[in-house]
């Protein structure tokens, strides 16, 4: 099995084919913007959860999604149709990202969105990387997602719901958003059922940074997104 590196205080990581079969790359360092963005641009992300350091990954395969080739239900179709939710953007990304926090890691007792990640991507947020989308219930905060924007892709981070449904909509308004602002793909990080439903596939992490290495170096549309869709 292949090292794991330990990071420092300079904002580097050790090249991404280094990674354990498992895609765990490195240990430490910290989660500021500039470490933050570099990770993304690397296609790698952190993921851990206390009292554990801060992990940074890069698996094979990698699942992505472009945003052209989403799928959906027929009866997903028609719930979005029925306007019974709203759809926002950017609109309350801390209010999002907590509610991510309230969903349990599998096979973990815990959440992976510490309050070091929270603080950290709410930084990302006020300076434009990090985005949410929220879908209302009556006026109450029924579901939502979120992740960072650099260039042509979208990094998915996390999703939530408390009413049924509602996560599965942000989701596809997310996507359907991307479509239209021009994204070439959408990075899902982790291979789930969920996410292939949707349309989502596995490609080997060589294809993807081939991708992410173009479509990344697109010069970013900075600020808030401020979009109300329903």
């Amino acid at each position: 099995m292949s090292p794991v590196f330990l990071l420092n205080d300079e904002i580097e990581f050790p090249p991404v084919h280094l990674a354990r079969s498992d895609g765990l790359l490195a240990l430490g360092g910290d989660l500021s913007q500039k470490r933050l963005l570099l990770a993304y641009r690397m296609g790698i992300f952190p993921w851990f959860s206390e009292p554990e350091p801060i992990m940074w990954w890069s698996p094979d395969p990698r699942l992505i999604l472009f945003p052209g080739k989403l799928t959906t239900t027929r009866r997903l179709q028609r719930t979005i149709r029925q306007a019974r939710f709203q759809v926002t953007m950017d609109q309350a990304f801390e209010p999002v990202i907590r509610a991510c926090a309230g969903v349990p890691r599998k096979n973990s007792h815990g959440t992976w969105i510490v309050d070091e990640m929270i603080e950290a991507y709410c930084t990302l947020h006020e300076s434009g990387y990090a985005h949410s989308v929220e879908v209302w219930y009556q006026g109450k905060l029924a579901g939502g997602a979120y992740g960072i924007a650099l260039g042509r892709v979208f990094f998915g981070e996390s999703m939530f719901t408390r009413v049924n449904n509602a996560s599965k909509i942000a989701f596809v308004k997310l996507v359907e958003h991307l479509d239209a602002q021009g994204f070439d793909m959408i990075d899902c990080q982790m291979t789930t059922s969920h996410l292939l439903h949707f349309g989502a596939r596995e490609v080997p992490r060589s294809l993807f940074l081939n991708k992410l290495a173009v479509s990344a170096a697109v010069p970013s549309i900075p600020g808030k997104w401020n979009v109300q869709i329903l």
